[in-house]
C-alpha cells in the first residue's frame, strides 16, 4: 500500500474513533456570535482582513459572509522556524504586500493553541505600520503554554479542551479541516 492510502487510512480512522467535542450546530452558533462582536467593533473603520493559510481558511469561509460591511480580505501564510520562542523567526510563505500604514487589521485564525506563531504575526503587522492589529479565532485552547502568558485573541468563538484538535479548519496530518466540527484525537 503507497504513503498516500496509508494516511487516508489513518485519517479515516482518526475520525471513526474522534470525541465530538463541538458539533457544527454549536460551532454555527459561535461563528454568528463572533461576527456579531466583530461587526460591533470594526464596522466602521475599514479592516483589511487577513486570513491566516491553511487553518484560516475554513473559519474565514464561514465567518467573512456574516460580516455585513465592507471589509477588504487578503491571505498570508507564515510558520514559526522550527520551536523558536523569538517572534521574529518566522518563515513567511506568502507575505502581506497591502500597505499596513494607518490601516484597522484583522488577522483571521482557527485556533490560539499556544499562539507563538500568531504573537509574531501581530507583530509584524504593527511593525508594518497597521494603526491597530486585532486578531480573532474560532477556537482558544485552554491550557497555560501560551506565547505571552493569559493570551487570548481579541476575539473568540469557543473556550475547548486542551486536546489534539481537528475540524473546522484545525487538520489531522493534513485531513480532515474540512469536518464541521471539532473533535478530538481518542486518547489524546
Amino acid at each position: 500500500m503507497d504513503q498516500h492510502n496509508e494516511n487516508l487510512q489513518d485519517a479515516q480512522r482518526a475520525m471513526a474513533e474522534a470525541d465530538c467535542l463541538v458539533d457544527n450546530a454549536r460551532v454555527e452558533a459561535a461563528l454568528d456570535a463572533l461576527a456579531l462582536t466583530i461587526s460591533a467593533r470594526l464596522a466602521d473603520s475599514n479592516p483589511l482582513v487577513f486570513v491566516v493559510m491553511n487553518g484560516g481558511l475554513v473559519v474565514a469561509g464561514r465567518l467573512l459572509p456574516k460580516l455585513n460591511f465592507p471589509l477588504e480580505v487578503s491571505y498570508l501564510h507564515a510558520s514559526r522556524y522550527g520551536h523558536a520562542l523569538n517572534g521574529n523567526l518566522l518563515d513567511w510563505r506568502v507575505r502581506p504586500t497591502q500597505d499596513l500604514r494607518g490601516r484597522t487589521v484583522l488577522v483571521l485564525d482557527d485556533i490560539l493553541d499556544e499562539g507563538f506563531t500568531l504573537q509574531a504575526i501581530l507583530e509584524y503587522l504593527k511593525a508594518e505600520g497597521a494603526a491597530e492589529v486585532l486578531s480573532a479565532v474560532l477556537v482558544h485552547k485552554d491550557h497555560p503554554r501560551k506565547a505571552v502568558p493569559g493570551m487570548r485573541a481579541d476575539f473568540t468563538g469557543l473556550d475547548v479542551a486542551d486536546r489534539f484538535l481537528f475540524g473546522c479548519g484545525m487538520d489531522y496530518k493534513g485531513y480532515w479541516r474540512n469536518a464541521p466540527g471539532i473533535y478530538a484525537l481518542k486518547g489524546h
